[in-house]
C-alpha cells in the first residue's frame, strides 16, 4: 500500500511533556562521542552560562521519535515500519536543550511525494519548552520503499 498523499499538511497532537534528565544527556553524549565538557560536567556547563549540562545538537531525535510513533501508528498513513529508511535529518535550534527542560513536540507532515517507485515523507517536529517557547525544529525525510513486484 502506498503512503497516503493526504498526509501532507497533517498535524498530530503535541506529545506528553518529556523531562530531560541529566543522565540521559550524558548517556546520549557518550553514545554519539560528544566529548565536550558542557555535555558531561555540570560545572563546565554552568561556567558557560547554562543551568545544567547541555544536550548534543542531535539529542532532539529522542523527542522526535515520540512524534514518529504517532505517524507510524496512524492507520490512514499507509506507512509500514519495515519498509522505512531514514533519508535525511536536520535540526534548527533556537537554544540548546538543557537537563531539566520539560519539552513537548508536535509533528507536521510537510511533504509527501513519490520518487522512483518509493514514497518520501518529510516531517517537521517543533519542540517547545514548558513556557511554549521554541527550542528546536527537527526536520526529517523518511523513504518508504515501494512494494516488491
Amino acid at each position: 500500500m502506498p503512503v497516503n498523499p493526504e498526509l501532507q499538511g497533517r498535524q498530530y497532537p503535541p506529545t506528553e511533556p518529556y523531562l530531560v534528565g541529566r543522565e540521559k544527556v550524558r548517556e546520549f553524549a557518550r553514545a554519539v562521542q560528544a566529548t565536550h565538557p558542557e555535555h558531561l560536567d555540570v560545572e563546565a556547563a554552568r561556567a558557560a552560562g547554562h543551568a545544567d549540562v547541555i544536550a548534543p545538537p542531535t539529542f532532539p531525535i529522542v523527542i522526535q521519535q515520540l512524534t514518529w510513533n504517532q505517524l507510524l501508528d496512524d492507520p490512514e498513513a499507509g506507512i509500514v515500519l519495515e519498509r522505512i529508511v531514514h533519508g535525511d535529518q536536520r535540526f534548527t535550534a533556537t537554544r540548546p536543550i538543557v537537563a531539566g527542560d520539560e519539552l513537548t513536540a508536535q509533528l507536521t507532515v510537510t511533504r509527501v511525494r513519490s520518487l522512483g517507485g518509493n514514497d518520501m515523507v518529510t516531517c517537521e517536529t517543533e519542540v517547545t519548552d514548558a513556557s511554549g517557547a521554541h527550542v528546536v525544529t527537527a526536520t526529517s525525510s523518511l523513504v518508504v520503499a515501494g512494494e516488491a513486484a
